[in-house]
């Protein structure tokens, strides 16, 4: 027997024009309805019990009706509980009703208006600069952030100067708080271990080259700028480990999808420290230094290159520590040689013209002594010294004037005079030497 009153189906189908149905019509018509209104209430208990409630709601028969593609009742959508009153129509038949507020219309039209909505209106905020999120009022701030309890304070607030004082084991609080995924801690230090690796080629070339092109390292630029320091300072007798730290530090300036602009000044030391350092290197061979070097100068012109319009002192502060290595006679040679190609590879022609030439007859009575001292590591140390200067000299050559095959006779002696008066008679017998008379015109016009 159905639950569904086959007369309620009578009375509908009355109600639209149908005078006469089917009793088995009605039967199965009211099996019908009996499913479908138990199908819906079975997924309306469903959003009930998922929204941790226990009272059913119109709210519920609603999304049940949208999951089976039914359309909604509308009307019913109130979130304040209906209260249903019950009539009579005759004996056993009540009949429910939803019972309406009574609005009293004088309270309605004298109550006050309310306030008129803000017109909507859409503002941009960054919500992180470089992986740090900025203090603003549309970002959430941490309830434990301490402010100024994070900064670092007494003589081992800069690791690196700590571990050259001997201070290793120093506790450093960070900055800023910043938080890396699983995955980028785990990417950054297989990285790390392959470059450093130094029995396998092949992963150290694709480590360098992830670092070269993945667009997805922004947030590793400062903790790859961290370890760069941190190797520089603590293996300055590991030429290895100091080549593969310019090797990442080339890698990142070669990244187009990062801003390195922020971090030149954090990455300029280690550098500077591979170029000019007095001591890099444990070899027993003089020269074993200098690729080293080589690379660091060459690295140091393309910072100067990229970055000197963003900043404008930068250019002038490494010319003058160059300059300074260069002259100095307390420094080593290997210092000084790491201050010669610096300041070629900063300015190129310019900086030799106006840094290198006045000064190349002063230094030469710093050579002098070492290449007299035959079959000693500083004399071949000097050598690479002089060669690297005549190199940096060349750069004055002026192509366009036309060739000759030597000096003529005639001239010969007031030039070779005035060469020596301009660079010294070391550099200028060297240059003699070499028979370019372009290269002598050009230093002498220079």
């Amino acid at each position: 027997m159905a639950v569904w009153n086959p007369d309620n189906i009578k009375d509908v189908a009355e109600s639209i024009g149908i005078a006469s149905l089917n009793d088995d019509v009605l039967q199965a018509l009211s099996s019908d309805i009996e499913y479908r209104l138990s199908q819906v209430l079975e997924e309306a208990l469903k959003f009930m019990r998922h929204s941790r409630r226990m009272t059913l709601s119109t709210q519920d028969v609603s999304q049940a009706l949208r999951v089976l593609d039914i359309e909604p009742l509308y009307g019913y959508e109130s979130t304040r509980p209906l209260r249903f009153g019950e009539a009579s129509i005759g004996p056993g038949q009540p009949l429910f009703y939803v019972e309406d507020e009574e609005v009293d219309f004088e309270k309605l039209i004298n109550a006050p208006l309310p306030k008129v909505p803000r017109e909507i209106s859409i503002t941009a905020h960054w919500l992180a600069v470089e992986g740090v999120q900025p203090s603003i009022p549309q970002n959430p701030t941490p309830a434990d952030s301490r402010g100024q309890e994070l900064v670092p304070k007494g003589p081992g607030a800069n690791p690196n100067l700590a571990a050259i004082n001997g201070s290793d084991n120093v506790t450093i609080k960070p900055l800023v708080k910043h938080i890396l995924s699983k995955e980028l801690q785990l990417y950054f230090s297989n990285v790390c271990n392959a470059i450093l690796d130094e029995n396998n080629d092949e992963n150290r070339v694709a480590a360098l080259a992830s670092i070269r092109t993945d667009p997805g390292l922004h947030q590793l630029v400062p903790y790859f700028v961290n370890f760069i320091a941190e190797k520089v300072t603590h293996n300055l007798n590991d030429l290895f480990i100091l080549t593969q730290t310019l090797q990442i530090t080339s890698a990142l300036l070669e990244n187009k999808h990062l801003l390195v602009d922020p971090y030149v000044a954090s990455i300029i030391p280690p550098v500077l420290t591979c170029l000019v350092g007095r001591h890099l290197g444990s070899s027993s061979e003089p020269l074993s230094h200098h690729p080293l070097r080589n690379i660091a100068a060459a690295l140091l012109g393309s910072m100067c290159r990229k970055y000197a319009k963003s900043s404008r002192t930068l250019k002038p502060r490494l010319a003058r520590t160059c300059l300074k290595h260069f002259l100095d006679p307390t420094k080593p040679l290997g210092a000084n040689y790491g201050g010669i190609i610096g300041l070629q590879a900063i300015g190129g022609t310019e900086v030799v013209r106006a840094l290198i030439l006045p000064n190349v007859k002063d230094y030469e009575s710093i050579l002098r002594e070492p290449l007299e001292d035959e079959g000693s590591p500083k004399q071949a140390e000097a050598e690479a010294v002089l060669t690297a200067l005549i190199g940096a000299l060349q750069t004055l050559e002026d192509d366009s004037v036309s060739g000759m095959n030597g000096l003529t006779n005639g001239n010969a002696g007031s030039e070779s005079q005035n060469l020596e008066a301009k660079v010294g008679q070391l550099v200028a017998g060297r240059i003699l030497a070499m028979g370019r008379p372009q290269f002598v015109k050009a230093l002498l016009n220079a």
